[in-house]
Formats: C-alpha cells, sequence, structure tokens
C-alpha cells in the first residue's frame, strides 16, 4: 500500500478514536450531572413520568 493509502486509513482510526472519546466524555459528564441540583430547572421539572394521553387521541 502506498504512503497515502496507510496516510487515509490513519487520520480515519484517528478520527473515530477522537469521537469515541468525546461521546465517552460527554456520557460521562451528563451521568454525573444526573440528580444534580445544578441541572437546569426544565430537566428538574419535567422529568416526571409521561402524561395521560388527551382523550380521544387513542388510535
Amino acid at each position: 500500500m502506498s504512503d497515502s493509502g496507510q496516510l487515509i486509513i490513519a487520520l480515519a482510526l484517528m478520527t473515530l478514536v477522537i469521537a469515541v472519546a468525546a461521546a465517552l466524555v460527554m456520557r460521562i459528564r451528563v451521568a454525573q450531572q444526573k440528580g444534580d441540583p445544578r441541572r437546569s430547572s426544565f430537566v428538574h421539572h419535567h422529568g416526571d413520568a409521561p402524561r395521560q394521553n388527551m382523550p380521544g387521541t387513542e388510535h
């Protein structure tokens, strides 16, 4: 394989590694904030069970 082919594969693998690492960091940050009082008021006040369907919307 030529040098440019190896470079493309290396760049693709590095991009994949960086994307997975970023996703893991974001996932850890979200997990740490669950139940944290510093979360936004929307999430805090709207995190209950889903409401019942409106009458007449059953299919």
